[in-house]
């Protein structure tokens, strides 16, 4: 048994202004149109075994996860929430450990959720010949063959491949220079370093005992006093957060015995930041890579997104510029593994924007901001059918609701009753209310809110159905 391990704890801050800390990249469609990072990795893992996933997440996005999968046709999971990041090898030791629960003898497939590839069929045909290594007790890694000298991935140096197209593994080098990189390329040994890996989820944990007993102390030390809620694992804060923070190739991969490399050449891609967009997306005749509406003249070798208006550019070429409703990056190509500078800048001087988008995802839905001023604030709210919010109040707001989508249900006080399109009602500063979609299409409603403060922190929850 393969079951699909899915690591969806990153923040992608190398893609903003459209990957943000509550809302990254693994949850957009950078790729393909209307499917997400995660969910094409998901489908994937289908060929080689078809077994519900696993899924690693930060606990912020667990609502996000469990909807974008099952919106994606999965009907069952286990998603593990992390309370603090604590790297990829504690993240694989709990998913090992959930795997064993369902079969002592299963196999792991372990999985960047926000990596791309073009060329599915090759990365099915590379785990099904890991299988076999895989269930005799070998680490399996995949090693991606190199297309360019790349400066921002770490490599594999690996030997000649035996018949059966597997690798040993010599040495796990970090991210190198451009000459040192350009010597990889030409020498042919050395591989990328996908951060895909296939073992025996009990193989996994013995490893990981023998080169870091601590790290496997403490990370089953949390899973063991886990509480399950629904598809979600909470594991103990207190025991996750005294847990080493380490990557598999260093807590295991670079002193096992066990490791092997399996060669991959699938179109691969860490969708890692904007230049590699460019770099697999389709291109004019003028090498450009445009989404959105965009008008160009005189423009080459760039990467244009629009969001939300007309973006247009004239003259200029190697440049990336990318446009959402708040926020404009305009950065020449060759820097944007630097865009993190700018991201920090924006959480030192605690700009919403470095992690919240206008439009901001519920459980039930998302609301959008539209005018934001002093003393009130217009939102466009969407709540997905069968959904509802929490019971609540405010202590420094009022709010206008206009249904322009759909039927609500209100409740105002003491009051329950239904709204349809055009109709609207008034809820009182101070009032319990609650908002719920008893319909089969989206309930959208325009919210203006009036009062001294109309910041989200002014919610008192009395019930909950998402146990927020």
């Amino acid at each position: 048994m393969i079951i699909p391990v899915l690591l969806s704890g990153g923040v992608g801050s190398r893609l903003w202004p459209i990957s943000r800390q509550l809302y990254p990249k693994q949850f957009l469609p950078l790729v393909e149109d209307e499917v997400s990072l995660l969910q094409a990795t998901h489908a994937r893992t289908l060929p080689v075994g078809g077994h519900s996933p696993i899924v690693v997440c930060n606990e912020e996005h667990r609502f996000l996860v469990a909807e974008q999968l099952k919106s994606a046709g999965v009907r069952s999971m286990d998603i593990i929430l992390e309370p603090c990041g604590r790297n990829t090898a504690p993240a694989a030791a709990l998913a090992a450990m959930c795997a064993i629960e369902r079969d002592e003898n299963a196999l792991i497939l372990l999985l960047p959720a926000d990596h791309a590839i073009s060329i599915p069929e090759a990365f099915v045909e590379a785990v099904s010949a890991g299988e076999s290594r895989a269930a005799k007790g070998d680490l399996v890694t995949f090693g991606v063959s190199p297309l360019a000298p790349e400066t921002g991935y770490g490599y594999i140096h690996a030997s000649a491949a035996d018949k059966n197209g597997c690798c040993a593994i010599n040495q796990f080098v970090e991210k190198p220079d451009l000459k040192t990189a350009e010597q990889y390329l030409a020498n042919g040994d050395y591989y990328w370093n996908s951060g895909m890996f296939l073992f025996s989820a009990a193989k996994y944990l013995e490893e990981l005992g023998k080169h870091a007993p601590e790290l496997l102390k403490q990370s089953k030390a949390a899973y063991d006093a886990s509480v399950r809620d629904l598809d979600f694992i909470r594991v103990n804060e207190e025991e996750f957060a005294a847990c080493p923070s380490d990557s598999i190739d260093y807590a295991v991969m670079e002193h096992t015995k066990n490791g092997v490399m399996i060669p991959l050449d699938c179109g691969w891609s860490d969708v890692g930041s904007w230049t590699s967009l460019w770099d697999i997306g389709d291109r004019d005749a003028n090498n450009n890579v445009c989404r959105g509406d965009v008008i160009l003249e005189g423009v080459s070798n760039s990467y244009i997104h629009s969001e939300s208006r007309l973006t247009a550019a004239l003259g200029v070429s190697d440049v990336v510029i990318v446009e959402t409703p708040d926020a404009i990056l305009v950065a020449e190509k060759s820097k944007v593994q630097d865009i993190k500078l700018l991201v920090n800048k924006l959480k030192d001087t605690q700009r919403e924007e470095a992690e919240a988008h206008t439009r901001v995802y519920r459980p039930w839905g998302s609301y959008e901001s539209l005018v934001n001023a002093d003393r009130f604030q217009v939102k466009r709210i969407i709540v997905n059918p069968g959904h509802t919010l929490s019971l609540q109040m405010h202590h420094h707001r009022a709010e206008h609701w206009i249904i322009v989508k759909g039927s609500a249900t209100v409740t105002c006080g003491e009051e329950e009753f239904i709204l349809g399109e055009d109709q609207s009602t008034y809820i009182p500063l101070g009032n319990k209310h609650r908002l719920a979609n008893p319909g089969v299409i989206p309930l959208e409603l325009i919210e203006v809110q009036t009062g001294s403060y109309l910041g989200e922190d002014d919610i008192v929850r009395f019930e909950d159905v998402y146990g927020r």
